[in-house]
């Protein structure tokens, strides 16, 4: 008779604990085990990413603006340029930055026998990395601190900050003195009684040279902070990308005179930031407000309606 195979009972231990072992390690590894499920937990519970901002990339800064407009920010003194020159002047210079998807910036200059003017413009995309923060949210952020620095007046109309009353305003009333309104004086004080204290320290202060601004210093007249109008003080721009607000300076030194002129607009996660100054060596020239504003402005609506398309 054939004789049965024989097994040994070591051998029948090591097969049944392998076994064991392989069904083990299937059972882990399959899609419904439990480290799987703890996985899916955690996905699922999981805080929903803030929203990306718009731009993902940026425009080159010398070629965003139209050759005309920086032609008319740029003018000259009546002498022809050559080709050359016109490149030079009109195409700009590009700022020198280490990821040109994230900041980008381009400069021009013209000098005349006028004075000197220069164009600046810089250019940020904003990236949040705090999952909980949006781009456009860390973009106003920095925008803010733009605006606290340069001391813009709060008030979405952009007007500026109401007068301080007069101190004649406020001075008691003499007994027997009608109602006076605004501060203005009392008609019915005859004219040959009328005080001539005002007068007097007119001439005095102009005898002392009092009120005059000594050299090197800023000229208080022209100031665009003291227009009463507030059509060429420092505001916010209410017409201009998500925030925007225009700043004004006026500078007076030893080699002359500038006047600076800074418009910041935030649209989405951008921040344009461009600054347009006026340089004169002679200090009687003072460059004007308007002008140099109306410029700023038309570039920078120019600047957002590009990166709107």
């Amino acid at each position: 008779m054939p004789r049965k195979p024989f097994v040994p009972a070591a051998a029948l231990a090591v097969a049944a604990a392998l076994t064991a072992g392989l069904a083990s390690c299937s059972g882990d590894s399959s899609p419904d085990g439990d480290a799987a499920d703890a996985k899916g937990g955690g996905t699922a519970t999981s805080s929903q990413a803030a929203e990306p901002g718009r731009y993902q990339t940026l425009p080159e800064a010398c070629g965003l603006p139209s050759r005309s407009v920086i032609r008319g920010m740029l003018p000259g003194d009546g002498q022809a340029l050559s080709s050359a020159d016109a490149k030079k002047i009109y195409g700009g210079q590009a700022d020198i930055t280490y990821d040109t998807d994230r900041r980008v910036g381009c400069h021009w200059t013209r000098e005349t026998t006028a004075g000197t003017r220069h164009l600046s413009l810089d250019i940020q995309r904003v990236v949040s990395y705090d999952s909980t923060v949006s781009d456009d949210d860390k973009a106003q952020g920095i925008y803010d601190k733009k605006e606290l620095a340069a001391q813009i007046p709060s008030g979405g109309d952009g007007s500026p900050s109401p007068a301080t009353p007069s101190p004649s305003a406020s001075k008691p009333k003499d007994k027997g003195e009608g109602p006076v309104t605004n501060g203005a004086a009392d008609k019915s004080v005859p004219a040959d009684k009328s005080p001539s204290k005002g007068t007097d320290a007119k001439d005095k202060s102009s005898s002392d040279g009092v009120g005059k601004a000594p050299s090197g210093s800023p000229s208080q007249s022209s100031d665009p902070s003291a227009d009463p109008s507030g059509s060429t003080a420092p505001r916010v721009l209410d017409d201009l990308g998500d925030a925007a607000f225009l700043n004004d300076k006026l500078v007076t030194a030893d080699s002359g005179v500038h006047r600076d002129v800074t418009v910041v607009f935030r649209t989405s996660n951008v921040i344009v930031q461009l600054t347009y100054d006026q340089w004169s060596t002679d200090k009687s020239m003072l460059p004007d407000s308007q002008e140099l504003q109306d410029k700023a402005r038309s570039l920078a609506t120019e600047l957002s309606d590009s990166l709107s398309e």
